[in-house]
């Protein structure tokens, strides 16, 4: 598949997530979302740059609970806690903030 953002075409999965991490920025995050009908906020981009530094630091992607966990020790536990998340990103905090990141799809998710 295939995510077209001006002259670009850039190559993602059936549910799409980027192929290549290189092609991300923040105007393809918003292509990306605006696919899946969200629109980001401020407090959509803390947790999905969050998610990118995590990612890069640690060179893998945390399951749910470690995602929280994670979220809650750098941000505090207002922003770390499944309510907060699940509201800014409802069909799946972790897969969704991790496909608006440009990362891969968390193995723990379908």
């Amino acid at each position: 598949m295939a995510l077209k953002l001006g002259d670009r075409v850039l190559e993602t999965t059936d549910q799409g997530f980027l192929c290549h991490q290189d092609d991300w920025d923040e105007k393809v995050a918003c292509a990306i979302a605006e696919a899946d009908g969200v629109m980001l906020t401020e407090a959509h981009w803390e947790i999905i740059l969050f998610m990118r530094r995590y990612y890069k630091d640690y060179k893998h992607l945390p399951n749910a609970r470690m995602f929280v966990r994670a979220i809650r020790n750098a941000l505090g536990e207002e922003k770390g806690n499944s309510r907060y998340l699940q509201r800014l990103f409802p069909d799946g905090p972790l897969k969704y903030a991790c496909k608006f990141g440009g990362l891969p799809k968390p193995p723990t998710c379908l």
